[in-house]
This record gives C-alpha cells, sequence and structure tokens, in this order.
C-alpha cells in the first residue's frame, strides 16, 4: 500500500442480524500514524465494526479496506496484517505470561530471529520484568492489558485495532496505556480505538461518533466542539438537582438539560442572556442556585446534544 493511502477505507458498509441492522451504511478513512478513534455508547455498533475491519465477521454489503486489503475477500491476509486486542483482553488466563507470548508470538509467525527482541520488549511494556512465569489469569487488570496490548504487536503490525481496551481497569492504567498507544502512532503505528470514556477520546488525533448503526459526526475532537454543538453551554449549580432538571427541561429558552456529575449542563441559544433568567426561573420555582457559568462543551455535551436531536426529530446529523 503506499505510504499516502489511508491505512483504513470504508464504503457503505453494512452487517445485518436477522432484521436488526447493527452497523448501517457507514463510510469512513483512517490515515497512517493516526490515533482514530471510534467513539459511541455500548451497543451503537463500534465492536461489530472492529469486527469486520479484522476479518473476523463478513459484512452485509458495502466494503472495507485495511492495508490495501479487502476485508470480505481477503479475511486471512487483513489478520495477517493487524494487531487485534479486544475488551476481553484476548490472553489465555491459565498460561503463564511467557507462555501467552511464545503462543501469539506463533501464531503471528513473528520471526525466530527477532522473539528474543519482541518478546523482551512486550515485557518491559507491560511492567512484568520478573513475572514470566507467573499465571496470566492472577495478573492485575492493568498489567494484563498492557500483556495483551504486547502480544497484538509481537509482529509489528502497521495497524491496530483496539476495542475497548481500557475497560474495567483503573484510571491510571489507563493514562499510561495511552501513553502506550501515543508512542506507537508515533512511530508510524495507525491505531484504530474504540471506546466509550468521552475523556479518552481527547486523546485522539480524529473521531468519528456513532450511535444506533449510523456515524452521527467525525473530525478532530477540537471541530466536533466547535461544529456540532447546536446552541451554547451553561454550567448551573444548584441544591434539588433531580426537581431542577425536570424544570428545566421545559423551561422557555432551555434547548436541552441534562446531569453532569453534581451539576446540570444546560443547552441555550445565548448563554450571555440566559444566566439571568435561568436564576429566574429557578428562583420563582424554590430553588437557590449557588452557580450559573458559561462553559466550553464537553465530548459528552456534543455527543449528547447529536443524539437528543436524532431522539426527538427523527433527523441525523452526519459529517460530509
Amino acid at each position: 500500500m503506499n505510504n499516502q493511502s489511508p491505512a483504513v477505507v470504508v464504503k457503505d458498509l453494512v452487517k445485518r442480524f436477522g432484521d436488526f441492522v447493527a452497523v448501517d451504511t457507514i463510510s469512513l478513512e483512517a490515515n497512517r500514524g493516526e490515533i482514530f478513534g471510534f467513539l459511541g455508547p455500548n451497543g451503537a455498533g463500534k465492536s461489530t465494526t472492529i469486527r469486520m475491519l479484522c476479518g473476523l465477521l463478513r459484512p452485509t454489503s458495502g466494503q472495507a479496506l485495511v492495508s490495501g486489503l479487502d476485508v470480505a475477500r481477503q479475511p486471512e491476509l487483513v489478520r495477517q496484517n493487524i494487531g487485534y486486542m479486544s475488551q476481553k483482553f484476548s490472553l489465555y488466563n491459565d498460561l503463564k505470561v511467557i507462555e501467552n507470548l511464545h503462543f501469539f508470538a506463533g501464531m503471528y509467525s513473528v520471526e525466530t530471529s527477532d522473539l528474543k527482541d519482541r518478546i523482551d520488549w512486550a515485557i518491559d511494556m507491560a511492567g512484568l520484568k520478573g513475572r514470566e512465569n507467573t499465571l496470566t489469569g492472577t495478573l492485575a487488570a492493568g498489567w494484563k492489558q498492557r500483556l495483551a496490548l504486547g502480544c497484538a504487536v509481537l509482529h509489528r503490525p502497521p495497524i491496530v485495532f483496539l476495542d475497548e481496551p481500557t475497560s474495567g481497569v483503573d484510571p491510571i492504567s489507563r493514562r499510561q496505556f495511552w501513553e502506550l498507544i501515543h508512542s506507537m502512532a508515533a512511530d508510524g503505528v495507525t491505531v484504530f480505538v474504540t471506546t466509550h470514556y468521552m475523556d479518552e477520546a481527547e486523546y485522539c488525533n480524529y473521531l468519528v461518533l456513532i450511535d444506533r448503526g449510523k456515524i452521527v459526526a467525525s473530525g478532530s475532537p477540537l471541530e466536533l466542539k466547535l461544529n456540532y454543538m447546536e446552541g451554547e453551554l451553561l454550567l448551573v449549580e444548584c441544591d434539588q438537582v433531580g426537581k431542577a432538571l425536570e424544570l428545566l427541561q421545559s423551561a422557555p429558552g432551555v434547548m436541552d438539560a441534562a446531569i453532569f456529575g453534581n451539576a446540570l449542563h444546560l443547552v441555550v441559544p445565548k448563554a450571555s442572556e440566559a444566566i439571568k433568567s435561568v436564576g429566574n426561573y429557578l428562583a420563582e420555582h424554590g430553588i437557590q442556585a449557588s452557580r450559573i457559568d458559561s462553559i466550553r462543551p464537553s465530548l459528552e455535551d456534543v455527543f449528547v446534544s447529536l443524539t437528543s436531536m436524532r431522539n426527538e426529530n427523527g433527523r441525523e446529523k452526519v459529517s460530509q
């Protein structure tokens, strides 16, 4: 494949299971050396898409090329040229650390001359030096996660697919894992990662947001926050948050309202004009607001806005 051509090209990809459409006519491209994030809630179609791109599941229709290889016609070749790490970590818990590494090295046909260096690298990267003979099933989740990544990239693939790789992992291990992802991308590896953690999406170069099998937006994290938010955003801190939410969802001039942590986020046409009216509205209903401020939207705000719009209006806003 030409180094300048996209690492992954998807055109009108569809996957049906009976009458259920899990992936609905999606198109996307991921470039070399890019951290490409595929973002959406559980059940949105992320894992189904990943499995098709890895040659593990045959598409119903459409086309997907990975490193120039057609996933429907050349699934075996695709699997030889990628790394794949599922949310279950794909490890054998009843094998020792070193045995898992040797197993995956054999599965990926790692050259004998490279074997020692690649296994040493994986052990060091996973922080498992001195634990080579430990049963994998007894490892903490963070160590298992890094070991699974090491196993997935022993053969130095140009593209790595990571499906919900940080599920169930503590925040410190998650951050360390993302540092590894960035170092791989800096070496020219394309990292295609699915996540439902909105904060993790900030680490990606490019994002595609998917909801119920359809792409609802795409762009860099900054582009999504600038271009896909309907209206402006207010942060409201008050007592009786639940009651305040119910009131504000039908308040005049409020386009949307949702709970974020211990506060509320409101979507309004113009934040500077709404601050006073929202405070007065709450006060009229016996709720005291301690803080009402205009804030920049997060990716979670953008996603809530886009999916709410689809639910209420039956419309879909799709990036061109």
